[in-house]
Formats: C-alpha cells, sequence, structure tokens
C-alpha cells in the first residue's frame, strides 16, 4: 500500500552521529529525525470503507449479543425476554446487512463472495459466518412476529411448523454468535493499517466484550427486571470484560496508542468508556431494582458499544496519514527480531 518513488526521503535532518572525546559514548549532534511522507503524501492509502462499516460492526456485535441472551431466555423461560432479543437480533441483523451490502456498492458484490470459501481470506470467512448465523437468527425473530398476528394466522400450518424450529435455530445463531462478533476484529487486523495491526490479538476480545455488553443492554431495555437476571449478567460480563481488554490493548499498542487518544477518536473512545462504565455501574448498582434504572443503564451500554467501533474505525483511518505510526513500528519488530538472533548466538557461544 506504499506509494512515491524510489529516491523519495521519509527522513528530514537525520545525519551521522560522531564521537567526542574518550571514553564519552555517542553523542546526537543533530535533533532527533523529523518524520515526513513521499512528497506530502501518506505512507499508507487510507481505508477504502466508509463509516457505514463501523455501523456494521455495531449491528452484527448486536446481533451476535442478542441472540446469545434470547437463547438463554428461551431455554429459562422468560418470554418477554427471549421476544425482545430474538426481535433485536433479527433487527440488528438486518441493520448489519444493509450496511454491508450499501458499503459494498452493489448487492451482487455480496452473493459473488459466497460462490467461493477461502479460508485465508477474513472477509470470506465472514461472509460465510454471516450467512451461517442469519438463517437461525431470522428464523427465531420471524417466529416472535408471527405470534403477535391474529389467531388464525398464528394457527396455521406454516407458522406452526417455524415455531417447532424456532428453539434449533435460536441455539444455532447463539452458536456461531461469537465468530459473528469477532471475525470483524480479525478482518481489521488482518490489513496494513497499523491502529489495527497493531492490536491484533486485543481487538477480538475487546469486540466480543462490546457485543456481549451491548446484547445484555438490550435484554435490560425490552424486557421486566423480573426476568432480565441473564440479560443483567451478560451485560456486566461484557462491559468488564471490554473494559479490560481495551486497557491491555492500550499497554500493549506503542505508539499508534496516540491515534486513539488524540483527535475524533480519542473524544469517541472516551465517550465509549464513560458510557461503558456508566452502564456497568448502573447495572450492577441499580438494574435489579428499578426498572428506569434498567433502561438507561441498557441505553448506555448500547452507546458505549457504538462509539467503540467508531473510535477504532477513526482511529485506523488517523493512523493512516502519519508516516510514525508505520516506520517506528516496524524499526521496532526489526530491533527486537535483532536483539533475539544476538541472544540465541550468545547463548549458543556460551553453551559451547
Amino acid at each position: 500500500m506504499s506509494a512515491g518513488p524510489r529516491d523519495a526521503e521519509m527522513f528530514q535532518g537525520g545525519r551521522r552521529k560522531r564521537r567526542r572525546g574518550a571514553g564519552r559514548g555517542e553523542q546526537s549532534m543533530v535533533p532527533d529525525a523529523e518524520f515526513t511522507s513521499y512528497y506530502g503524501r501518506p505512507v499508507l492509502k487510507p481505508p477504502v470503507w466508509e463509516h457505514k462499516i463501523a455501523y456494521y460492526l455495531f449491528c452484527g456485535g448486536l446481533a451476535s449479543g442478542a441472540a446469545v441472551v434470547g437463547a438463554g431466555a428461551d431455554l429459562t423461560g422468560r418470554p418477554a425476554l427471549r421476544r425482545g432479543s430474538r426481535v433485536g437480533a433479527l433487527g440488528a441483523l438486518v441493520a448489519s446487512t444493509y450496511f454491508l451490502v450499501s458499503d459494498l456498492g452493489r448487492p451482487e458484490r455480496f452473493h459473488h463472495m459466497l460462490r467461493v470459501a477461502k479460508p485465508t481470506s477474513p472477509m470470506s470467512v465472514g461472509t460465510w459466518i454471516l450467512a451461517a448465523f442469519g438463517p437461525g437468527a431470522g428464523l427465531a425473530g420471524a417466529v416472535e412476529l408471527a405470534n403477535a398476528l391474529p389467531p388464525r394466522v398464528r394457527r396455521s400450518w406454516p407458522v406452526r411448523s417455524m415455531r417447532a424450529l424456532a428453539r434449533p435455530a435460536g441455539l444455532g445463531a447463539a452458536v456461531t454468535a461469537p465468530a459473528l462478533c469477532t471475525y470483524t476484529a480479525v478482518l481489521f487486523s488482518h490489513t496494513a493499517v497499523p491502529a489495527w495491526n497493531e492490536v491484533r490479538g486485543e481487538l477480538p476480545f475487546v469486540f466480543a466484550g462490546s457485543a456481549a455488553a451491548s446484547g445484555g443492554g438490550l435484554g435490560m431495555i425490552v424486557a421486566p427486571v423480573r426476568e432480565a437476571g441473564p440479560a443483567r449478567a451478560f451485560a456486566v460480563l461484557g462491559a468488564a470484560g471490554e473494559l479490560a481488554a481495551g486497557k491491555v490493548m492500550e499497554h500493549r499498542m506503542g505508539i499508534v496508542r496516540e491515534a486513539y487518544e488524540h483527535g475524533h477518536a480519542g473524544t469517541l473512545r472516551t465517550a465509549s468508556e464513560a458510557s461503558t462504565l456508566a452502564g456497568l455501574v448502573g447495572t450492577v448498582l441499580l438494574g435489579r431494582r428499578s426498572r428506569t434504572a434498567s433502561v438507561l443503564s441498557g441505553l448506555s451500554l448500547l452507546a458505549g458499544s457504538l462509539l467503540q467501533r467508531l473510535s477504532v474505525f477513526e482511529a485506523g483511518v488517523e493512523s493512516t496519514k502519519d508516516p510514525r505510526y508505520v516506520v517506528v513500528p516496524q524499526r521496532e519488530r526489526l530491533e527486537r527480531r535483532r536483539a533475539e538472533r544476538q541472544a540465541a548466538l550468545d547463548e549458543g557461544a556460551h553453551t559451547g
């Protein structure tokens, strides 16, 4: 993805270091190198995706989280929680499909991606994961909508047949839900975008926690307090996991941390953490006592999940604009490999 002529310089002001005085070691005679891009152009091209992909990430995570909550509610006899979660998963699935197809530009592109399965391609694998999740979540949600139709329609053979398949369909969607909410993180981290590639080990955990928090938050909104116990537990687990994984990611990401902390991405990230933390605290302290507090906490968790996806997207875009985020991590990896090779040689010489 790099661009520019071969003779373009990435650094300006860098000269050799010289010794000053015996025994004093080397001292730099010039200031630190200043990073520039090829003739004023970025080293990397920005992602071709639009903001619609961030909304797709959020809706896909919400659909997967809601599907898990809906399956749990079905198995534990919580009809209101089951109904709201299944319908919510269906709505989020429709929205995520719309945003994905809209970003692709033409609906037939999604169909073309189903014609070939490439295990080495995150995009291909993700398309098939979505295709596996969709029918189960769609059927379970459709049954809940059909149950609201007039009695004569509910007693019809097609609706009764669908109702018999609702539980297996919902459980099938719940099984594929973890893959649906994390494959997008793998897809992002397989690009050359520094802010995504450098956090490839932590981003799936952040996305998984965010999906669980949003799914649990939706359950707290749609179900009465007495039925929302599993949703509260799922929301607390997800929110705590998202915040913890985010801190680990922040600690390990190196210089690209700046892309997440400054500018619009930094504002979104701060708002996301505040919303998720507020939803977590509200769920723990007041979620069992007040229907109003339960709804507000659920809304806060949903907002935190959406803002988190937007912040990751914005950080990725910003990280392609500064060559430091490309060059410094590459240099650090090269130095680590050199140090590891030298350590191996020293150990071999010592044991020999």
